[in-house]
């Protein structure tokens, strides 16, 4: 069956034809002309604004942000985008530039850098001003916009007026995108935009990792405040003043009528007489927006039950001890080999194996079933589609593969030609129309940022600059999510918490949708609910030593989504940041896994944050454990979901090491993550060995670290660092097969040239060494079927294939974007394949797998191995290895491989090459320092 790009929100109207068919070329002119006429927003040009005086980093600050900064559309600017392909002001001015980093790294200086960059100083030359606006009519902020970009550039002269106006330019630029995460996070997705099979998988994957009521939204907010201080009151007044933006451009845009079209494309107003409304936000949707971010990005662990799974196969197959020792050497939880954030030999020991577990709840063999969320299906919630979409979500939710993704290259000034550190880093984020993440100067007493922010987040900057230091963040997943076996009693909702027979906390949540312009999928709702326990939510049912029980899932950030706020407001405070240690102070208030980065005029840092646990003593955080006193987290209160956590000095942290790289690998040594495949082949060492070798050079630029960042991201991670240990396994003897040999040539001379999925000119569509990036696409997963099922046998294969995906190539549908993603080589089985083949050719490995596996562990039979899985790909069509999608043709490999900005709403952009880098990325190198 085809691959199809998985759909949220108004991914439906992709094409003209989508529409009704009485809305042909005339008809559709008649429209737009009608709907040009109510009021668009005043903005008068003002020639005064000049640049900041309190910028330090002297114009070597750049950003990027496709596909643009306009996030909005009218109805007339939908229709003219689908109908003619019609852009607005600002929607894909950034694309380009970043798509042509691609072909012109190569020649990339320092002077070309905002060639494929934003200039990111602060304020707007006066020359540049597109517009200024009082929002709201306000004296006390103003929202300047630049011509080249359209990013808002806030400044008030009140705290109050700054952040109304960063609600307002929210808005602005992203209130349809607002409202739909609002929803998602609420697990309303659907009857508020549709019931797309995506849209339902979306909403239930979000909603059962956190299924809030209002008065959990509450609650946290109010927590939140309680244990902050005057810093806790101030961030609550911040918010409330970028509501009170958010409500005001609402109403002024209802008035004014140019309002986001996809209103009237989902039915919720009406394009003639404007019936219809657009809810207020409150204060609520905030945490729910959060509880997203959170969810996708910033909450490692979970994978317990899975984790149980894989053990008791591999124990099944070879015995307890032999089988555990067979399992530990997959898991890779320490692994010698593992390139490192912290590479100074630094331990910091977190979630290590115990030496005897305590209180491990491992089910009996095949009692494990998932607790279903979906209930009383009717109509299209009833289709095939839509129970595969609630799978996979289960899934996703349920695995610790979450889909991290951001990279970060930091050099300290000791290295770099100006004697100045240089950073190039940013999140990765998927790519979406309108993009999640939105850019933004803010201004203001006690307020000195500009960066990234999650839409509806935006009262700080997240990601990016102050005054005179830069920031930024990569998923870090370490384990802060645990699993409990709590047992039941009196039947399947009651269970023991402390010796007391406890109900469990039943929330439901229940949609129903019909077709729209927007979205026709036929009418259909269901119900969800999730059992929640003083543990956490409930996730399977099984039996452990013939006891029934469930299992739930305890995240240490569940029930806190707002706590982090504190830190971003730390991280945009000019009086707070002044130092490597002052940042690493503020995001030590952030109880999301993240890896930061700071760089300034003279010092680089790391710190990775999140709320770790302290687990009882010998509880391996790697399985389920009974719900008893003895085995909870350390002063746990399940009442606030607190407990004792590990100290700052116990995270991973450092200041002026000479490098830093992360590509969501392994942060040091000793600290094991929550996720597998943190082996000696990552794809962190893409960045290791480019920034290893330019700082052993000396004299790194900003062009030179960008140009490492930019080569890493065409690079085919398994090409770079597996296939010649595999041509050296095929070429110890001669190669007579002429297919087979016929491979190797193409496979070698790619090899040769870089290993890189790169055109063979800039927007040619066509890869150079095409044949051998389609052998080795459709080889991976043979050979690796090939070299490792036959010693662990089927059963622990396939398990060991669900706690760590064989492949991750640029056109697999995988993570949380699926398909045409970008981020690619995170999780898959290159290590095992790297450390196997290795031993077969009784070169050292350290920390290898248990035993030998390609061919029994003899050159010979590996070899035929190879040759016969290679033989196998070498005859497969590029129509078979790329089956073609809703976006491509069968066969297309470039476009198989291709970036799509995913609808999220009823403007399309074009497909831009495979690049496997941030999706807003800084270059900054600070000249000087307050």
């Amino acid at each position: 069956m085809p691959r199809r790009t998985p759909r949220t929100a108004l991914d439906r109207q992709r094409t003209p034809r989508r529409f009704p068919k009485f809305l042909g070329a005339a008809s559709i002119c008649a429209l737009i002309a009608a709907l040009l006429s109510p009021l668009t927003q005043a903005a008068a040009a003002d020639s005064t604004t000049a640049l900041a005086a309190n910028d330090y980093c002297g114009g070597q600050c750049s950003d990027i942000l496709p596909p643009g900064q306009n996030g909005n559309a009218t109805l007339a600017q939908i229709l003219l985008n689908q109908a003619f392909g019609i852009q607005p002001d600002h929607a894909e001015d950034q694309l380009g530039p970043y798509n042509n980093l691609a072909s012109g790294a190569a020649t990339l200086t320092d002077a070309k850098i905002n060639d494929f960059f934003n200039d990111a100083s602060f304020g707007v030359a006066s020359d540049q001003v597109a517009s200024s606006t009082a929002p709201g009519g306000r004296t006390d902020v103003t929202i300047v916009r630049d011509k080249k970009t359209g990013v808002p550039h806030i400044t008030g002269t009140t705290r109050y007026g700054t952040e109304y106006g960063a609600g307002y330019a929210a808005a602005q630029d992203r209130l349809w995108l607002m409202d739909v995460f609002r929803h998602v996070g609420r697990g309303q997705l659907t009857s508020f935009a549709g019931g797309a099979s995506s849209n339902q998988g979306l909403e239930q994957e979000f909603w059962r990792n956190a299924p809030y009521t209002e008065a959990d939204l509450q609650t946290q907010i109010d927590n939140a405040i309680a244990n902050n201080g005057a810093r806790g009151q101030q961030a609550l007044a911040d918010a409330n003043a970028y509501i009170d933006g958010i409500n005001a451009y609402i109403d002024a845009s209802d008035s004014g009528r140019y309002f986001p079209g996809e209103y009237v494309l989902t039915g919720h107003k009406d394009s003639i007489t404007n019936a219809g409304t657009i809810d207020h936000f409150k204060i609520t949707d905030l945490v729910a927006l959060a509880s997203v971010i959170g969810s996708l990005f910033g909450s490692g662990g979970g994978g317990e039950v899975n984790n149980a799974l894989s053990l008791l196969a591999a124990q099944s197959k070879y015995g307890v001890t032999e089988g555990t020792k067979v399992w530990e050497s997959f898991r890779e939880r320490n692994d010698p080999e593992a390139v490192l954030t912290v590479h100074n030999g630094e331990s910091f020991p977190y979630a290590s194996k115990p030496d005897t577990a305590q209180g491990e709840a491992l089910p009996d063999a095949g009692s494990v079933t998932q607790e279903p969320l979906v209930y009383d299906r009717t109509g299209s919630a009833a289709t095939a589609t839509a129970t595969g979409a609630s799978a996979t979500a289960a899934a996703t939710t349920l695995t610790s593969a979450k889909r991290g993704m951001s990279n970060a290259l930091v050099v300290s000034g000791k290295y770099t030609a100006s004697g100045h550190p240089i950073a190039v880093f940013g999140p990765q984020t998927g790519y979406f129309a309108p993009q999640l993440l939105m850019l933004q100067e803010i201004q203001g007493p006690g307020l000195s940022a500009r960066g990234a922010s999650f839409a509806g987040l935006s009262m700080y900057v997240e990601l990016g600059r102050g005054q005179d230091y830069s920031w930024s963040a990569t998923t870090s997943g370490q384990d802060i999510i645990d699993t409990y076996a709590v047992e039941l009693c009196q039947d399947d909702y009651h269970y023991l918490y402390h010796g007391t027979c406890t109900a469990m906390d039943k929330v439901e949540r229940t949609n129903s949708w019909k077709p729209t312009t927007a979205d026709g999928t036929a009418a259909g709702s269901y119900r969800m609910q999730v059992y929640r326990t003083k543990y956490g939510p409930v996730e399977y049912r099984a039996t452990v030593g013939g006891k029934k029980v469930a299992y739930t899932t305890l995240r240490s950030s569940y029930m806190h989504e707002a706590d982090s706020i504190i830190g971003f407001q730390m991280l945009n405070d000019p009086d707070y940041v002044k130092s490597p240690g002052t940042f690493q102070s503020a995001v030590q208030h952030i109880n999301y896994t993240f890896n930061w980065f700071y760089a300034d005029s003279s010092h680089t840092a790391y710190y990775n944050s999140g709320d770790n646990p302290v687990r009882a003593a010998g509880v391996d955080a790697e399985f389920p454990v009974w719900a008893q006193a003895a085995y909870e987290w350390r002063n746990w209160d399940p009442t606030t979901n607190t407990a004792s956590y590990t100290p700052p000095s116990a995270h991973p942290n450092s200041i002026d090491q000479d490098y830093y790289i992360s590509w969501n690998n392994k942060q040091a040594k000793d600290y094991t993550t929550a996720s597998w495949g943190d082996g000696s082949v990552h794809r962190g060492n893409l960045l290791e060995d480019r920034v290893k070798k330019l700082v052993a050079a000396g004299g790194v630029t900003r062009s030179s670290l960008t140009k490492a960042m930019a080569d890493a991201a065409l690079a085919d991670l398994r090409a770079e660092d597996v296939l010649p240990k595999l041509l050296k396994v095929i070429n110890s003897s001669t190669v007579t097969d002429t297919t087979a040999a016929a491979a190797v040539t193409k496979l070698s001379d790619w090899v040769t040239a870089g290993a890189k999925r790169k055109e063979t000119s800039a927007g040619s569509k066509a890869y150079a060494n095409a044949d051998a990036i389609r052998i080795l696409d459709a080889w991976w997963p043979l050979l690796v079927k090939a070299e490792f099922e036959p010693g662990l046998g089927t059963d622990l294969y396939t398990a060991f294939s669900n706690n760590l995906p064989i492949d991750e190539s640029p056109s697999a549908a995988h993570g949380p974007t699926g398909a045409h993603a970008g981020s690619s080589f995170q999780y898959g089985w290159w290590s095992y394949v790297d450390k196997d083949i290795r031993a077969v050719l009784g070169e050292s490995v350290q920390g290898g797998l248990s035993q030998k596996y390609c061919g029994g562990g003899t050159l010979s039979a590996c070899r035929d191995a190879l040759i016969s899985t290679l033989k196998t790909a070498a005859g497969l069509t590029a129509a078979q290895v790329y089956p073609g999608d809703d976006q491509c043709s069968a066969g297309d490999q470039w476009c198989a491989d291709s970036i799509v900005q995913r609808t999220l709403g009823g403007i399309k952009h074009g497909k831009i090459t495979w690049q496997n880098r941030p999706t807003y990325q800084q270059v900054v190198e600070y000249t000087s320092h307050r």
